[in-house]
């Protein structure tokens, strides 16, 4: 109730702006420059073991390697590298993602895609579009149940991880007032997908975000803000490494693969 009141207000003020963003948020698009998707959308962390282990990524562009040389060098190859040190297994990775695709995208889109017969671990990174097309929490909690109910039905026991929303307030290509309201709508969408997962067995959210100078500090990293971004909206390739292993420590500390 209290986070609807908020978002509500926050709507309320963030209206007179609307027009001022619009402009601003079409200035913005010109000065970013387009970089592609990372074109190795799948590959494999061997050990020595006779094991096995799938891991599949879905989401929008930072799950899909805008601004990294190689999703290899980037989020999912830096997260399997970092769960093999934990799983004793030969790693298999697999990239399901779509720049500009918001969670009903990926559900309708990607997912009746997604071939493989078994998964032990499937991380999903979603957020960023949902809050560029002003999407209300009400409505993002109808496409994510609606993702997580999709998948179930695919895969019955597999741990679902959905990383941390991206760190909007922290993109230096916003203006201030786009960091607010933007910045502002993400996080509503944040805690409400806290919410749906509380509903859900064996479905995790990283709710810790991704914040800069806490990174900085827990990581004893020598950055600055803008090493953080490619384009100053997407991650570059130290900061997808950074991730990567922030949500390899969540699922350590929850113990999802042991669940």
């Amino acid at each position: 109730m209290i986070m609807n009141i908020k978002y509500t207000l926050g709507a309320i003020v963030s209206v007179p702006l609307l027009p001022m963003l619009y402009f601003q948020g079409k200035k913005i698009k010109r000065t970013i420059p387009e970089f592609p998707e990372a074109t190795d959308v799948e590959g494999l962390i061997p050990m020595e073991s006779e094991q096995s282990f799938q891991l599949i990524t879905i989401g929008e562009s930072t799950i899909a390697g805008v601004g990294a040389s190689s999703n290899a060098k980037g989020f999912t190859g830096t997260l399997a590298k970092e769960l093999s040190t934990h799983v004793p297994a030969n790693i298999s990775w697999k990239v399901y993602a779509k720049s500009g695709y918001t969670a009903q995208c990926v559900t309708q889109n990607i997912i009746p895609q997604i071939t493989e017969h078994s998964v032990d671990l499937i991380v999903i990174g979603l957020g960023g579009n949902d809050s560029f097309v002003l999407r209300t929490p009400k409505r993002w909690n109808k496409h994510i149940r609606t993702l997580i109910d999709d998948i179930r039905s695919m895969y019955p026991r597999t741990p679902i991880v959905f990383a941390n929303m991206p760190p909007i307030k922290e993109f230096t290509a916003f203006t201030g007032p786009f960091k607010f309201v933007i910045g502002n709508l993400v996080l509503h969408l944040g805690k409400e997908l806290e919410k749906v997962v509380h509903t859900y067995e064996n479905v995790y959210y990283r709710a810790k975000g991704l914040e800069y100078h806490d990174l900085v500090k827990r990581m004893n990293l020598n950055a600055t803000p803008e090493d953080f971004f490619s384009d100053g909206v997407h991650p570059s390739e130290l900061a997808y490494q950074v991730w990567a292993k922030d949500v390899a420590e969540f699922i350590q500390e929850k113990r999802i693969l042991s669940a």
